[in-house]
């Protein structure tokens, strides 16, 4: 199985530069897996797709405004340290820019003092260790000072942090937003639980391995990136009841949905733990927890596609992305949503 079986022609202005204001009012490819049949209708109009008895599968992670842009103390050249894991109280793994100039031992000052960091290691693949100090909790200062680390594909500058979190985000740690869930509103979540479809949380906090390209040739030999998640008793129980009553698991993202594959056993049914995947999911793997996919359009060439077209059939969604370029469907993040069913 090759990569370059995954590519597609993208016109440019396709991709999402912004957020609609109305969350709900993105278009939605409707497409059946097993005929590729394709409708198209609005996001808020789900409802007419979902039914009393099914189980909606939400990932509740919060973005941290991870985009911190300092000056080397000893220079005062610019730098800029994006938060990949955090390591401790005050320690993160990070990703710096240049990297070359951190060095041990190095200080970057952010916000005029506010906050400062020390490079304290450098690790395997040039990553470094810093130790942050400041004044006050950590997240409050970050919140002040850092920025959304939006994809490299968004241009344009994001006037309202918000917009780039799901409505139900809870709890910190991710790097990137679960995007699938960024078309939900309040109100749309309410109309769905009020018609009996039942509502569950997980967490995996997305890392920025999201969007890695994948560079071999063979699908097969490509280094999956590890994300941590979390699935409480009572999520699987609610995720459970549904699968043992006969409703439909309908997964939000393909986060959830590696998650959910995660802990699954083989009959389905979902395991309450925490850890780290690498689970990597594409053509040929045989899904044991979910029956629907709500998802974004994704880059070519990536894991995200090749499990969407796992799940739905690689010529299925090939000729679905080739009609959503035909159509002028708005691609990735802040783009517009297909509901696989």
């Amino acid at each position: 199985m090759k990569t370059s079986d995954f590519n597609y022609f993208l016109p440019e202005e396709l991709i999402a530069q912004e957020p609609l204001n109305d969350r709900a009012s993105s278009r939605l490819m409707v497409m059946d897996r097993q005929t590729g049949e394709i409708k198209h209708t609005v996001f808020k109009s789900i409802t007419q797709y979902l039914k009393k008895g099914d189980c909606l599968v939400i990932n509740d992670t919060k973005v941290l405004p991870a985009r911190l842009i300092g000056r080397r103390k000893n220079t005062g050249a610019r730098i800029e340290v994006l938060l990949l894991v955090r390591k401790g109280i005050d320690t993160w793994e990070v990703l710096v820019y240049p990297g070359k100039k951190a060095k041990i031992g190095d200080k970057i000052v952010f916000g005029e003092g506010m906050m400062e960091a020390e490079v304290i290691d450098i690790i395997e693949g040039g990553n470094r260790i810093v130790k942050f100090s400041y004044k006050g909790v950590f997240e409050t200062v970050l919140n002040e000072l850092g920025e959304m680390p939006l994809p490299p594909y968004i241009t344009h500058k994001l006037k309202d942090k918000a917009r780039y979190q799901t409505v139900y985000a809870e709890h910190d740690g991710s790097a990137a937003a679960p995007t699938a869930g960024l078309h939900f509103t309040p109100e749309l979540l309410k109309e769905i639980e009020n018609m009996g479809v039942k509502i569950a949380r997980v967490t995996l906090h997305v890392g920025l391995g999201t969007f890695r390209p994948v560079k071999v040739e063979d699908v097969l030999e490509h280094e999956m990136h590890s994300e941590y998640y979390v699935v409480e008793q009572e999520q699987a129980d609610i995720i459970n009841s549904a699968k043992k009553a006969g409703g439909r698991i309908i997964s939000v993202g393909t986060t959830s949905t590696r998650t959910l594959e995660s802990v699954a056993d083989e009959s389905g049914l979902i395991r309450a733990e925490s850890g780290w995947t690498k689970i990597f999911i594409y053509p040929g793997y045989k899904f044991k927890a979910i029956d629907c996919l709500i998802t974004n359009f994704h880059l070519p060439e990536s894991t995200l596609i090749m499990l969407v077209s796992a799940f739905a059939g690689k010529e299925h969604v090939m000729e679905a992305y080739k009609t959503a370029v035909e159509e002028k469907y708005r691609f990735f993040s802040f783009g517009d949503a297909m509901f696989i069913v």
